[in-house]
């Protein structure tokens, strides 16, 4: 009775499902943190556990979606990536890693969107083309575990044959197109250059190409993260990919680093990110201690990514609702 109770605030959709549903839920999504550690540990990954408040280094793109903490008199957030943090200690320790959750300040309540969910992030001296090497061969090693332990699970969330059959025969290489390649295959959907690719174009370029694990790589620099890498063919674009899988979508945001400072520092004060944070009272001063890592020269390249649980999750019981992928869903209706 105190389990249904504690589940009483969570979305209709999550309310709807069986104890027998939760566990199975439950139990894959554990299968899937495994498999994950198991790749990270059986190729030389330090685990680093990061802050869970921070100044806006914890932020990802937009810090408009971060919470806010009063951290004795100071104003903090709720870390959505541990991202920089992983960057500071590649000159000494090279392949890192972490778990942990982001919190998102998400306003609505839909199959897209939590409040806070599990983010799986590494950073290692590679490139892009080494960085989508990792990340197949780690979802593939999220997924192993899944398929192996959990297929009275599956069939208790009543998985279709079909996508099991997929599942147990998954593996690298993924499919690969650039940006301007998905472009081009939407512009019936009215998309063009420089636009932020939406759940329903990555949808449609899904069923184009075959309904399989999808990377989209060398995005607009205008509409990404600031220290991601400048393409050195062409300065408007950066060395990035994300990875869509069917049913969840982009389940990975991933890119190579800027390492040198002066670069870092002019992408930094002139990118959005910076003005978001000055109009809630910030400065770049919040990023002095992570500027401060690359000033001695000392940095190398590397490159890094993040994958989302929940999505992972999603891929794995064939849902196309994010608040199915974990056993307690948060959002703006489901404070617990």
């Amino acid at each position: 009775m105190m389990y249904m109770q504690m589940l009483a605030n969570t979305s209709e959709r999550h309310k709807a499902l069986s104890l027998p549903e939760i566990h199975a839920i439950t139990k894959i999504e554990g299968e899937l943190l495994k498999g994950a550690r198991r790749y990270f540990e059986g190729n030389g990954f330090w685990e680093v556990v990061v802050p869970h408040i921070t100044r806006a280094t914890g932020a990802c793109e937009n810090i408009a979606t971060m919470f806010d903490v009063d951290f004795f008199g100071d104003r903090a957030f709720l870390v959505q990536t541990g991202q920089l943090y992983l960057e500071s200690l590649i000159p000494f320790m090279e392949r890192l890693y972490c778990v942990g959750s982001s919190f998102r300040s998400e306003p609505d309540v839909d199959e897209r969107h939590l409040t806070e969910f599990t983010l799986v992030e590494m950073e290692l001296p590679c490139d892009l083309d080494g960085l989508i090497g990792h990340i197949e061969n780690i979802i593939c090693s999220m997924i192993k575990p899944v398929t192996d332990n959990r297929m009275a699970e599956l069939k208790t969330l009543n998985v279709p044959k079909d996508h099991i059959n997929m599942l147990r025969k998954l593996r690298p290489p993924f499919n690969r197109i650039t940006y301007m390649e998905a472009v081009n295959l939407l512009k019936n959907q009215g998309v063009k250059w420089g636009d932020d690719l939406k759940s329903r174009h990555e949808k449609r370029l899904m069923e184009s190409l075959g309904n399989k694990p999808l990377f989209i790589t060398h995005f607009p620099k205008a509409i990404k993260f600031f220290n991601m890498r400048e393409n050195t063919g062409n300065p408007s674009i950066v060395n990035s990919t994300d990875c869509i899988l069917p049913y969840s979508g982009e389940a990975v945001g991933a890119a190579e680093r800027e390492h040198e400072h002066d670069k870092l520092y002019k992408r930094l004060s002139e990118s959005a990110m910076l003005r978001q944070l000055e109009q809630r009272g910030g400065s770049i001063a919040d990023f002095g201690w992570y500027l401060d890592t690359l000033k001695d020269g000392r940095m190398i390249p590397h490159a890094g990514c993040g994958i989302g649980l929940n999505r992972v999750t999603q891929f794995a019981i064939a849902s196309g609702d994010i608040r199915m992928s974990t056993t307690f869903p948060q959002n703006r209706e489901s404070l617990m």
